[in-house]
């Protein structure tokens, strides 16, 4: 089983990949069917990684759309022909580059060693 630092390292790729293609114009991302697949397979990996962290790691987060990422996730996983490409586009460029600081902040946090713990500066 993965860790949970790990599937949060995997959103924040699969968010910087996305990012690197996401300056284009709506139109190209329209035509361009490599670039649909291209989103769609890194949007589906930060849902996949979103969905199989634990609950408390989730509840660390109350501000992050734990729900919303991962009912996104299904549609695009089970239900392939009903995926709206404007939905994608918004959440391309409006919905992930968001995400992006609110799951680095998360990461940190696992990062930072418990009260008590022989790293801890206060232990």
């Amino acid at each position: 089983m993965r860790d949970p630092r790990e599937r949060l390292r995997d959103v924040l790729e699969a968010i910087d990949a996305i990012a690197r293609h996401a300056g284009g114009a709506r139109a190209e991302f329209g035509s361009n069917e490599l670039l649909q697949v291209w989103f769609l397979h890194n949007l589906q990996i930060i849902g996949e990684a979103c969905r199989t962290l634990p609950p408390d790691i989730r509840a660390m987060a109350p501000d992050i759309p734990w729900s919303r990422i991962i009912g996104m996730r299904n549609v695009l996983v089970h239900g392939y022909f009903e995926i709206d490409p404007d939905i994608v586009w918004n959440a391309v460029t409006r919905d992930v580059p968001g995400l992006r600081p609110a799951m680095a902040r998360l990461l940190a946090a696992l990062d930072e060693p418990a009260p008590g713990d022989p790293r801890s500066a206060t232990g």
